[in-house]
């Protein structure tokens, strides 16, 4: 069974950089489509980003695009999410999740494992 466990939340200015970590156990980990998704207070989960297990086949949601970047290393068995020019409307607890098969979508239903979750805070 696979685990996943994320780190690197905190507080940044807006317009800072912060780097979320995610940390997956297991022997089948590398194998796995990871996203990245994301719920601030009184909203609903939404997708931020996903990448396929090769590494490849990135999605966005249209509000992180050319701010946010997943990258996987499968050797370490962790996947990232770089996230730059952070807004005002970013705060929120971002979880890691792992889909087993299939690629990204936007469903959180679709995904079979999930993180506890970091917090991320951005000031004004």
């Amino acid at each position: 069974q696979v685990q996943l466990v994320e780190s690197g939340g905190g507080l940044v200015q807006a317009g800072g950089s912060l780097r979320l970590s995610c940390a997956a156990s297991g022997r089948t980990a590398s194998s796995y489509t990871m996203c990245w998704f994301r719920q601030a207070p009184g909203k609903e989960r939404e997708f931020v980003a996903g990448i396929l297990w090769t590494g490849r086949g990135t999605s966005y949601a249209d509000s992180v695009k050319a701010r946010f970047t997943i990258s996987r290393d499968n050797a370490e068995n962790t996947v990232y999410l770089q996230m730059n020019s952070l807004k005002p409307e970013d705060p929120a607890v971002y979880y890691c999740a792992a889909r087993k098969y299939g690629s990204s979508t936007y469903l959180a239903r679709e995904y079979d494992v999930w993180g506890q979750g970091t917090q991320v805070t951005v000031s004004s």
